[in-house]
């Protein structure tokens, strides 16, 4: 909006020339940041009061940490501030023409709604659980799929009406039409190695990045900060490719492939850095207030989402490392105490607790020791997804 006004300001009076610093991508997305951060530092407190005197508090389930017992009744939801905080700053520095970034607000925000909906149960029918599996993955699904079928047709073309006659290439070819380069497959570390997808296998993927990074990051939120610096440090780093992604020069010479308006999407990942390092904030140890799902659910499904503008879902797995071994471990869990329970008529287990973080504190680590060290993996796999930039 703010690049927009400040256009329209120039023209009215050409002698304003400092303002031309709106339309320059880097400074937006600084600004940004900032913004998120100022608005989650300023709000925080106000928030965190008026969820407290709601009586919106974390349940702790039954077979929960013996340590985690007394977070019981600490304020929840708090993923709501930092959604408001990113939504707010992105809709001021943003270029409002740009396609990529509306999706990325859509998918971010409706996944935010099913884990409003979740918590709400949580915490007002208190019910530990909340929405039930089947109904949330439901719900996770349907925005995961409208996502992909709009990207599939997206990521190769400059504008929504290009979108749409792709579209009706592919409809008429009788759903065989071929995509173009950009809509393939990836492959770090090696020079424009890339494997074609397919109308099919682009949904596929997508659906399974988006879907699985939304419930990858819920699972690991568990701990006072152990999921909201990951998402700050993987989301800056995937604003770093949608960066030179966008820009045609750069993503030539560093032989990435060139997503017209991809760039853009750097002023929500500075958002969300922003937004998270504001939210960090309050949720160090001992937490004053907890994401819940409603932050978890988004955040994870706009890093899904922002990976595959840029064409990077691998190197959203690698980076984003500490998501994929907590939901790892939470599904080798449950599968070997399925399997054993059969067989052997008694369930066992491969982790003492699952997600892998509470195996840990079972371990004797103590809950910052887990954090702590988890966030310097996650530096070091982002500084490894940096690298591939050079290293093809």
């Amino acid at each position: 909006m703010l690049p927009s006004i400040a256009l329209w300001l120039q023209g009215l009076f050409p002698d304003l020339g400092f303002l031309r610093v709106f339309q320059y991508l880097t400074f937006r997305a600084v600004m940004a940041a900032l913004t998120a951060l100022v608005v989650g530092l300023v709000a925080g407190p106000w928030f965190i009061r008026r969820l407290a005197a709601l009586k919106i508090g974390q349940p702790i389930r039954e077979y929960a940490m013996q340590t985690h017992l007394t977070k019981g009744g600490t304020p929840t939801m708090g993923g709501v501030l930092i959604l408001f905080a990113i939504a707010l700053s992105t809709l001021l520095w943003f270029n409002w023409s740009n396609r990529f970034v509306w999706i990325v607000l859509i998918v971010t925000l409706g996944f935010g709604a099913i884990g409003w909906v979740d918590d709400w149960r949580k915490v007002v029918h208190k019910n530990p659980e909340g929405m039930r599996s089947r109904e949330k993955y439901f719900w996770q699904s349907l925005i995961g799929l409208v996502a992909a079928f709009y990207l599939v047709f997206a990521v190769s073309e400059t504008s929504n009406a290009r979108v749409f006659e792709l579209f009706v290439d592919w409809v008429r070819s009788g759903f065989t039409v071929d995509l173009p380069p950009q809509s393939g497959f990836l492959v770090p570390f090696f020079k424009e190695v890339s494997y074609p997808l397919g109308v099919a296998g682009f949904v596929i993927l997508t659906y399974l990045v988006i879907v699985g990074a939304s419930n990858a990051v819920n699972l690991t939120d568990g701990l006072d900060g152990l999921a909201i610096m990951p998402v700050v440090m993987v989301g800056s780093a995937l604003g770093v490719f949608a960066y030179v992604t966008g820009n045609a020069v750069f993503s030539r010479y560093l032989l990435l492939p060139h997503i017209p308006g991809a760039g853009e999407l750097l002023i929500f990942c500075a958002a969300m850095a922003g937004a998270g390092l504001a939210f960090l904030w309050f949720n160090t140890h001992p937490a004053q207030v907890f994401m819940g799902d409603v932050g978890a659910l988004a955040l994870g499904g706009a890093l899904g989402t922002i990976a595959v503008i840029v064409r990077q879902e691998i190197l959203l797995a690698i980076m984003g490392g500490i998501f994929v071994v907590e939901a790892l471990s939470v599904m080798l869990q449950v599968s070997y105490f399925k399997y054993t329970k059969k067989r052997y008529g008694e369930g066992r287990r491969l982790f003492q607790m699952a997600p892998l973080h509470h195996h840990f504190e079972k371990k004797g680590w103590k809950e910052t020791q887990v954090v702590v060290r988890f966030w310097i993996i996650t530096m070091l796999l982002c500084l490894v997804g940096l690298s591939t930039l050079k290293l093809r």
